[in-house]
């Protein structure tokens, strides 16, 4: 009998006198692409029967090359099992590539497809650590270290940074198996390993900034100043019409009239007027104007003679402005009294130019208005670019876009078109100018397939629908596939990376994090249920919240309590509600709010 020691050496040995219970068995079938091996169960042999499990890498010996091969299939055709004699078995592997031993003293090297292909009867062995290390050797592209070997834990799982954040990745999985924290992991270890990287999470659940900490700047709905004039016309209409679909007479106004109004910013001398000229200003061009003017050029253009009959037109468009302007909700744009050019200010603190040692941003879009969650993120796409081509390569920005499908679906007739032409414009053109992209989904069937056919790295965890493994399937090269077989039953935090990022398809585990750096968790969960549960429950703060006001309003709190306390009836007029412009859906509505309350802000 061989010892421990014995046996561990016996495994690396790759000559005729290796002991018998090192060969794991004998190729009978090789089509090419696949083999079948012939072997043998012993249940007691464990050491070489518990090589034979299903997502394992064993190795065939040719002489002077070895055939590294995955295994993705095991069948026993009696179906019967003998506890105390060998079971003859058959293992299904696929042919992954070869390693070639280099000159003495140098590590042996891996080289994925098949030159020479395994005869009948060639040798199957376990695969040697120097060999498995091999496979995934990045050749010496910078690596950056995001957990170990899923077969080999002794062995780290590296990832080429530079090529999966230029050639953008992707990071799919179903809810519940790590996806945000292999994020969290991801991103963190990118920004240590890329000093010149900064980060933009679009974070539609707002669990990120908790894991970053002092180390990120978050921007919420409480803090984001993204004046209307930032936004070009398509992404204006979307808040204006709240999210419907716009009405094409109000968009050929706002067309004529923006451009004016923004030239009498800049020329303020008597006034705006239909009348003067916009200077090759259009209304997509980001610069500064006055709601007041915009509204005063529409009742001039409502007042003219020749406009009759487009005055129901005026009228409306006229109600949509103003009861934007007074909805609290869009306070983030309209909110500030003095109209100024502040572009500076907002592309600095978004972006992170300069960065004050905080190069990650956590933009939160839970407390946002669902209808205006898609401009914003239109807005934030296109600057980014904008300001990645205008850097001269300076400037190097990866957007993570948390729930991709949201805003980049399948279906072109879903989502809003301008979200989808920012994030497709980075996907296809970005990485030429230092603008990465990081797609995240837990449903890749539902992404547009353009966006996920340009990520050249991809991480796949535990996916169950079979359309989001198909997506999967399509994206991978034909001598990985088997890989993808493991995709509905693999672990916590396990996932299957291929691509440019890595030498060869990757089964791999994500590092644990310390559990108050997993993003999402809940003051319970982190063992602080007195947080939780200490304070009591109170209402008022619930519908303070609901309403978006802001608590520094002593005027407004004041009031909004009083009605709650009160139980103020709401009126059954719908003249109070037009008054405020508010819709049937707002949490304002129906509560008898007067319009005064609110005018102060404009």
């Amino acid at each position: 009998m061989l010892n421990e020691q014995s046996l561990s050496g016996a495994t690396n040995r790759r000559d005729d006198h290796q002991h018998d219970k090192r060969i794991l068995g004998y190729v009978v079938q090789c089509d090419g692409a696949r083999a079948v091996l012939a072997a043998v169960a012993d249940a007691s042999a464990s050491e070489t029967t518990g090589i034979w499990t299903v997502g394992r890498l064993i190795s065939i010996n040719l002489g002077s090359t070895r055939t590294v091969g995955l295994v993705y299939g095991i069948d026993k055709h009696t179906r019967e099992w003998t506890a105390d004699d060998e079971n003859a078995i058959q293992v299904s592997v696929e042919l992954v590539g070869e390693v070639r031993d280099g000159e003495p003293g140098k590590k042996p090297t891996f080289d994925r497809g098949i030159t020479k292909y395994p005869h009948i009867g060639a040798i199957a062995h376990h695969i040697r650590s120097r060999d498995l290390t091999a496979v995934y050797d990045l050749a010496g592209r910078r690596a950056m270290k995001i957990g170990s070997l899923s077969q080999e834990t002794s062995i780290d799982a590296n990832i080429a940074i530079d090529d999966a954040l230029t050639r953008h990745f992707a990071v799919v999985g179903t809810t519940g198996v790590g996806k945000s924290t292999a994020v969290s992991l991801l991103v963190r270890k990118a920004v240590e390993v890329r000093e010149d990287l900064r980060v933009l999470i679009m974070d539609p659940h707002n669990e990120f900034s908790a894991t970053f900490g002092s180390n990120a700047h978050c921007i919420d709905s409480a803090t984001l100043d993204l004046p209307f004039w930032l936004f070009k016309l398509e992404e204006f209409a979307e808040v204006l019409f709240r999210g419907r679909e716009s009405v094409p007479e109000e968009i050929d106004i706002l067309r004529d009239l923006i451009p004016i109004a923004k030239n009498a910013y800049r020329n303020p001398v008597g006034g705006p007027s239909v009348r003067r000229g916009t200077s090759g200003l259009t209304a997509d061009t980001p610069v500064p104007y006055r709601m007041v003017d915009l509204i005063k050029l529409v009742d001039e253009r409502m007042g003219l003679l020749d406009s009759k009959h487009d005055r129901p037109v005026y009228r409306t468009l006229r109600v949509r402005i103003e009861s934007a302007l007074i909805d609290p909700r869009y306070k983030f744009m309209f909110g500030s009294r003095l109209v100024e050019d502040t572009i500076h200010e907002t592309v600095g603190s978004i972006f992170r130019i300069p960065d004050f040692g905080k190069r990650i941003t956590c933009f939160e879009m839970a407390g946002l208005p669902s209808e205006v969650v898609n401009s914003v993120c239109s807005v934030l796409a296109r600057m980014a670019f904008d300001i990645a081509l205008h850097s001269a390569g300076k400037f190097k920005l990866l957007v993570m876009c948390e729930e991709a499908h949201r805003y980049m679906p399948a279906d072109p007739k879903l989502g809003f078109a301008p979200t989808r032409y920012a994030l497709s414009r980075i996907a296809k053109e970005g990485r030429k100018y230092g603008c990465y992209l990081g797609v995240i989904t837990q449903r890749p069937g539902e992404l547009d397939p353009t966006i996920l056919s340009q990520c050249s790295t991809v991480f796949a965890m535990r996916l169950a629908n079979e359309q989001d493994q198909a997506i999967i399937r399509s994206a991978i090269a034909d001598s990985s596939a088997s890989s993808l077989a493991f995709l509905s039953s693999m672990g916590q935090r396990e996932a299957i990376v291929f691509g440019e990022g890595v030498a060869t398809t990757m089964r791999m585990k994500f590092e644990t994090l310390p559990k108050q750096l997993i993003p999402g968790l809940r003051p319970v969960d982190l063992g602080h249920a007195d947080e939780a549960s200490g304070a009591p429950l109170d209402l008022n703060t619930i519908i303070m919240r609901m309403r978006n006001v802001a608590a520094s309003d002593e005027l407004e709190t004041s009031l909004l309590e009083a009605q709650v306390q009160q139980r103020v009836q709401p009126e059954p007029t719908l003249r109070r509600t037009a008054k405020l412009g508010l819709s049937d859906d707002d949490p304002n509505f129906g509560y008898g709010l007067k319009s005064s309350t609110f005018g102060s802000r404009f």
